[in-house]
């Protein structure tokens, strides 16, 4: 039994000053992205909707709206509804009309050379992701690599604003991008300080790029990485 109070940040205040949140934080985070530049976004029902809306106020396009199937979500103890066992995570681009970066090839590959769909099989957080603390809403490895290898090129930058543990920047750092974290949370960004300080090991570093999920063996990840065309984007932030 785990506790579900994940602290004062994620109390509800109602749907009112959701709304205004969720709009005023989207509304800064557009004015960072490139214009050919997309976000991702998971939540639960608590929150996704009032996230799809304020994505349509301030026109972004909604590419996709992918479904996290957790393979090993844990068991429901009440016994009165069914199981949680998965997450929603919105993709969405800045602008309507200029396209964007899309993997496409290398989310085939990983899927048995057929088209990736908008449903992934992925396991939530494992034991050894955790080797630095905890974090209530932690996402695996796996997950927000799949992310960073399907919209984005080597060298990009990657902001995450709720950086919380800072998986997001983990996977950025293995996976040959450049990463940068927000979080008001002074006990997370230590988390998050002593996850990247733990990757300094060229072991560790491979030791987790080999554990990432979502891959057909351990050797396929490295072989993309190595081949992967590299993309200059310059000393600036262009998210």
């Amino acid at each position: 039994m785990v506790s579900v109070n994940k602290g004062e940040w994620d109390r509800s205040k109602g749907y009112d000053f959701v709304n205004d949140f969720n709009y005023q934080w989207l509304k800064e985070v557009r004015n960072k992205l490139k214009e050919n530049g997309t976000i991702w976004i998971s939540g639960t029902f608590h929150n996704i909707f009032s996230i799809a809306q304020m994505l349509n106020e301030l026109e972004f396009k909604i590419l996709n709206v992918v479904t996290w199937v957790k393979t090993n979500p844990p068991p429901n103890l009440a016994c009165r509804c069914f199981t949680h066992s998965s997450e929603i995570i919105i993709w969405a681009r800045k602008n309507k009309k200029v396209p964007h970066y899309y993997n496409y090839e290398l989310m085939k590959e990983i899927n048995d050379g057929k088209q990736m769909k908008d449903v992934w099989n992925l396991p939530a957080i494992a034991p050894w992701e955790k080797s630095c603390g905890k974090h209530p809403t932690q996402k695996p490895l796996g997950v927000l690599s799949r992310i960073v290898l399907s919209s984005t090129q080597p060298n990009a930058w990657i902001l995450d604003p709720f950086t919380g543990s800072s998986t997001t920047g983990i996977a950025a750092n293995l996976l040959n991008r450049r990463f940068l974290g927000i979080d008001q949370e002074i006990e997370f960004l230590e988390m998050s300080k002593r996850r990247r300080e733990e990757i300094n090991s060229l072991a560790i570093f491979e030791e987790y790029k080999q554990k990432i999920q979502g891959f057909k063996d351990k050797k396929q990840l490295t072989e993309y990485l190595l081949f992967e065309p590299s993309v200059e984007y310059g000393q600036e932030l262009p998210f």
